[in-house]
């Protein structure tokens, strides 16, 4: 057992497949370990380097792990696959793990924290719920569409129509009863996303360096709070681009011979957080269309007119947000502090004040 360097593991819900190999590679350890036998085979083993594929649950098996006094890594099982040699079984796995976790030009995933990954939480319940509400507002046109009425657009519109519609004698009562009903159950929706958004800015707010992203134009509690809980620690990114194109914020490439074609984003990543930087894009272009209207001037809203000559909007609202998770990199690896009179957005420095 104390000749063992670099062990794999390979997680589940109660079986767990361990592979070790020492300094030369070889394998000395191979075991199977119940749930509750994890801790306690580690808790008298060395400190050792432990590699686990990023899923459900390696977080908090990291987390315990560490306490131990092992080092942990967590890998994205795309980057493990490659390593594994034949079928898919546990055994290949844990080995494929433990080969993954010795390669030099490996990427990790970072180790959240309990705090990290309740934000998330949260955030993922809103997400639901958010699902919930559109779904229900949808069935709610649609079956109104079908007596002949037709509602337009947006919330306040469907909660007005709604309400004219309980009162309109005309409809058969069973109709007006079941949407009384859904309409009970999407002002409860409304009430829980509400009560959610509320304990989201409270922590965003409360948390250092969550405030500090705040101050960047387009990113608000809901987006700063995001970003903090899903990158984890910033600085496993050598740079802002690393960390853009980890967001799936950069262009394809297809190139060959010494000739570069880039096509559209790759769109990895997190969707959610890619979603949330991609409409506070949005906004800054809002702003900086009424900043034209004012005659107002300045580097940042120079370089997004210059864009908006040569590219669509959506084009524009993408290389936003691509400049934005750059500059968001810079706060949190750097603990540099967003400074608007003194940035250079074409670069995506973020320069302390």
């Amino acid at each position: 057992m104390n000749q063992c360097k670099r062990i794999g593991i390979d997680i589940a819900k109660q079986i767990f497949q361990v592979h070790g190999v020492d300094q030369k590679g070889n394998t000395v350890l191979t075991k199977k370990l119940l749930r509750h036998e994890l801790l306690r085979f580690f808790a008298q083993h060395e400190p050792v380097l432990i590699g686990i594929e990023s899923c459900g649950g390696a977080h908090y098996w990291a987390r315990e792990l560490k306490k131990l006094g092992h080092e942990v890594k967590l890998m994205s099982p795309q980057f493990v696959s490659p390593y594994r040699k034949s079928g898919k079984n546990d055994h290949n796995d844990a080995e494929a793990i433990c080969e993954a976790v010795g390669r030099p030009t490996m990427r990790f995933v970072a180790v959240k924290t309990e705090e990290q990954q309740t934000i998330l939480v949260m955030h993922r319940i809103r997400e639901q719920w958010m699902g919930e509400r559109t779904s229900l507002m949808n069935q709610i046109r649609g079956h109104l569409q079908e007596f002949g009425v037709v509602i337009n657009q947006g919330r306040a519109a469907l909660q007005k129509t709604l309400a004219e519609v309980l009162e309109n004698d005309r409809l058969p009562l069973l109709l007006r009863d079941s949407l009384r009903t859904m309409g009970e159950a999407l002002r409860a929706l409304e009430a829980r996303l509400a009560e959610v958004d509320k304990r989201i800015e409270s922590w965003s707010k409360q948390h250092v360096i969550a405030k500090r992203l705040m101050t960047l134009g387009g990113v608000g509690t809901l987006t700063a709070s995001a970003v903090v809980a899903t990158t984890g620690d910033a600085r496993l990114f050598k740079q802002g681009r690393q960390f853009s194109a980890w967001l799936g914020l950069v262009p394809k490439q297809n190139s060959s011979g010494g000739k570069t074609r880039l096509g559209s984003i790759t769109k990895r990543g997190d969707r959610y957080l890619r979603t949330l930087l991609i409409q506070g894009a949005r906004s800054v272009m809002l702003a900086a269309t009424r900043a034209r209207k004012n005659n107002v001037s300045s580097p940042r809203y120079d370089w997004i007119y210059q864009l908006q000559a040569r590219r669509p909007d959506n084009v524009v609202a993408v290389a936003i947000a691509a400049k934005q998770a750059r500059i968001l990199w810079a706060m949190m690896a750097k603990g540099e502090d967003w400074n608007p009179h003194h940035h250079e957005l074409s670069n995506g420095f973020c320069k302390k004040q």
